[in-house]
Formats: C-alpha cells, structure tokens, sequence
C-alpha cells in the first residue's frame, strides 16, 4: 500500500486503525504508526533462522552491547534497575532464540523455548553466570514485577482483542474438561501408584496434586504445610518431593507442547476437529463469530500508550479486590475485569483495538526475555537433577501431565473445542508451573493468545485443586 510523503494531515482512520502503511506520516511525531515486524519477519521470537541478526539487530551490534554487558557484570557493575533488566533478559534471550532457531526440524519442537527456559538455569548451577547479571535478573523478574507487568498486558491484549462471541461461548464450556480432567488424573494416577508399589494416596498427594495445581503458590508450597499438619512432621520435609514433581512435569509439558507445534506446521489432522491451529472452539456455520481476527498490520505510539494504560489498571483492579476477596489471585479478578469490560462493551473500541496491540507488542518481542529470566529465578536444577534420581517418580509424572493432556483433550473435544488447544488449556496449563510455565508451554505451541484462559485455568482450576487435596490429606495420616 503506498503512501504520499507530502500529505498535511493524518487522519482519524489512520491513528485510530492503525493502517498498515508505514512511512511516518508528516507530524513526524507519536501519531505515525508503528509497523509490527523486523523486515519480513514478526519480531524478536520468531520461529526460523534469523540468520546474521541476534535479537533482530546485527549481529556485530548484539555482539558489542552482549561484551558491555557481560564486562559490568563480571566486574560487578551492572546495575541492578528494571532497564539494565530489560536490556539483559532481552540480550540472553535473543541468543538462545538464535542458537535454537538454527537447528532444521527440532525448532518447531519448541528447542528455542527450551533452550531459554533451562539453560540460563544450567549455567548458574555450573557457575558459568555471574553472580551480578543473576541477582539482577532476579529482582528484575520478582522484585521489579516484570512477570505481572508481562502477564497482565498479554491476558488484557488477548480478552479484549478476541471477539466478544468467542469468550461467550468458550467460557462455559471450560468447566467440563477442567472438572473431569482433574478428576481423572487423579484417579487414574492413584491406580498406577498403587499398581506399582508407589501408593495410590501419595501418588495423588505427591505427585499429581502438586503437579495439576498450575504452580508452586498454589500447589507446592501450601500443599507442603497441609500435609505436615495432618502428618505432625515439618513442611520441608515434603518440599524436596513436590518441587521435583513440579519441575519434571513442566519439562514434559514443554516438550508435549513443541510437539504440538511441529505438527500444526505440518498440517497434521488426525481427525475433525483434532487441530485448531490456535482456534479454540469449532462450531459450524459461526466460524465468523468464534475465530480470532487477523492481526492489524500496524500500530502507533498512541494506541500503545493507551494499551499500556488499560493493562496496568487492571492490575491495579485485580490486586485491589485481591485485598478484599482473597480467593482469588488478583490475575484471575483482572482476567474477569477484562472479559466483563469486552463483554458488556464498556471500553470504545479504539482502545480495545490499543490494548490488543499492546499485548501483540509484549508477546512479540518480551517472550525470550521473560523465560530466560524466570529461568534464572525461578528454576532450581539441582531439584530437577533430584527428580531424575527415581524412575518411578518419573513415571508417575509423565502419566500425570499425559493423562491430564488426554483427558483435557478429549473431555474439551467433546464439548466443541479442537482437540489440541483443549489439550493445551486446560490440560498441559494445569500440570506446568503457573505464570511462568503457561509462558514457556504456550510459546512452544506458538499459542500466546490463549494466555487469558491458561490464567484462568491456573487460579481458578489450582483452587479447586487445593479443595480436593484438603480432602484427601487426611488419609496421608
């Protein structure tokens, strides 16, 4: 589409649609819009070669700002604030963006997200990163808030740049493969523990309760205390077990999760409806109404500012009636914000339009920065190394994420959704980490969009997760 460089004026249209030109336009200001890509390709996290450039800069230029960086932090002068965190997460994980991309065939099996979700983590256990750039990754993850400020703006991006069809029907819907997926892990987990000598309470108490908790805050750690309750015995005495569970399954659901995508680039369809390719739902004759619509071609400062805007004020909501109404994690009321606000039409749609651009903008160039620093925080090899020490253990894990991916799957299928995004959500984001790992589990399916129900699966599903284990702690005794 062409331009004319001598126009006078932008037009409402142009602002506000964000047209897909992309030559300033002559306020030479905020207004012109911002096109989405780097050349041909659609930012930073892009699945193929990226050739001579490293985080979509030449390399020559990465490889200047990569020896700045690493020369303050070798000395211990790299300074610990939330830009110096953004230039270093993005730096690492644009490199191993970079180095996965340039195997053939294991990339589409998610070997880039595997690569800045382990080995980040691999090289702090081996001392090969220093102590600097991990502290100051550290607190650029937890103590800066660079996980919310990620998360929040790509569950407001989704919601509010999905059709308002689509969350209508979707939602309801969730409450069959999430019930009846729980159910039958834990069932089914039990049986093989007790068909193997491991026991059919501790293989739901310690492997598939922690596992299908969707995270460590609300599997884990409480789960921990719960169990040395009933037992009489110290809560860190089970730690070792349901961290080692939780790390194991969200390595396999990683690896399941690449798969997924490897065959979704090769067009597979087992069956009708098996493959969504990143549409949740299939319904005939309403594919107008409940498929996600193409991505606008560009964007401006404008309409970025004001998505940034929305994003944060929901965080601001969420944590607000989190203080007030503690069941929920304040992600989960932002995430009900956000789908009454899309679903009653509150917000004009320019700045629906804004926030969606928003959270396209977070999820195509802060992915690779996010892994390799939630690996650094948050990633303990040493519990993954323990976790390879009994095959049992391993066996049981596998079961649980299989199990919990195939029954979500089917469960989800039945009720009108494809068969590999139910098997996603809520199947694989139930037995991952949480927050973190519905980053590394929907970025190895190359399904970001999904983020909204993955989070909502996570703190409404780990409730009821925690509800059925006090249940069942009893019988620990």
């Amino acid at each position: 589409m062409s331009t004319n460089p001598r126009t006078t004026e932008t037009t409402k249209e142009q602002t506000d649609d964000a047209m897909s030109e992309t030559s300033p336009g002559p306020t030479g200001g905020i207004e012109h819009p911002v096109t989405k890509t780097v050349g041909t390709r659609p930012g930073t996290h892009y699945p193929g070669r990226l050739g001579f450039k490293i985080a979509s800069i030449p390399a020559p230029l990465y490889l200047v700002l990569a020896a700045l960086v690493l020369t303050a932090a070798i000395t211990g002068n790299l300074p610990d604030t939330m830009v110096v965190g953004f230039a270093t997460t993005i730096l690492l994980g644009g490199l191993f963006i970079w180095i996965g991309n340039l195997f053939p065939v294991v990339r589409d099996f998610g070997l880039p997200t595997i690569l800045c979700t382990f080995a980040p983590a691999t090289l702090a256990y081996l001392g090969l990163m220093p102590e600097n750039l991990v502290t100051v990754v550290q607190n650029f993850i937890d103590g800066h808030g660079f996980l919310d400020f990620f998360v929040v703006g790509i569950i407001a991006g989704s919601i509010l740049g999905m059709p308002r069809a689509l969350l209508l029907k979707a939602g309801p819907r969730f409450a069959v493969p999430v019930v009846g997926c729980l159910i039958a892990t834990f069932v089914l987990v039990g049986l093989i523990a007790a068909a193997t000598g491991f026991g059919f309470i501790q293989g739901i108490l310690f492997v598939a309760a922690p596992i299908m908790a969707g995270g460590l805050g609300v599997g884990a750690l409480p789960m921990s205390k719960m169990y040395a309750s009933a037992t009489g015995g110290d809560s860190a005495n089970f730690m070792g077990d349901l961290m080692s569970a939780v790390v194991m399954a969200n390595v396999v659901c990683i690896l399941i999760a690449g798969i997924y995508n490897g065959l979704g680039k090769r067009k597979k369809q087992l069956f009708v409806g098996f493959n969504g390719h990143g549409q949740l739902l299939r319904i005939k004759g309403r594919s107008d109404e409940l498929t996600l619509p193409p991505k606008r071609d560009a964007s401006s400062f404008i309409a970025l500012g004001k998505g940034l805007l929305i994003a944060g004020s929901l965080f601001v909501f969420g944590n607000l009636m989190g203080a007030f109404a503690p069941g929920l994690h304040p992600y989960a009321w932002a995430i009900i914000a956000a789908a009454a606000v899309k679903i009653f039409g509150l917000l004009p749609q320019d700045v629906e339009d804004s926030t969606a651009d928003w959270g396209d903008l977070i999820g195509a160039i802060l992915v690779p920065a996010l892994l390799v620093g939630v690996s650094l925080t948050y990633i303990n090899i040493t519990d993954v190394l323990a976790s390879l020490s009994n095959p049992l253990f391993i066996l049981l894990t596998v079961c649980t994420v299989v199990i919990a991916t195939l029954t979500s799957g089917v469960l989800g299928w039945l009720v009108k959704f494809n068969f590999v995004e139910a098997s996603i959500t809520p199947g694989l984001v139930m037995a991952d980490t949480g927050g973190s790992g519905d980053v590394s589990v929907l970025s190895a399916a190359n399904r970001m969009h999904l983020m909204p129900f993955a989070a909502l699966t996570n703190r409404l599903g780990g409730a009821l997760v925690l509800f059925v284990t006090s249940l069942i702690v009893p019988f620990l005794a």
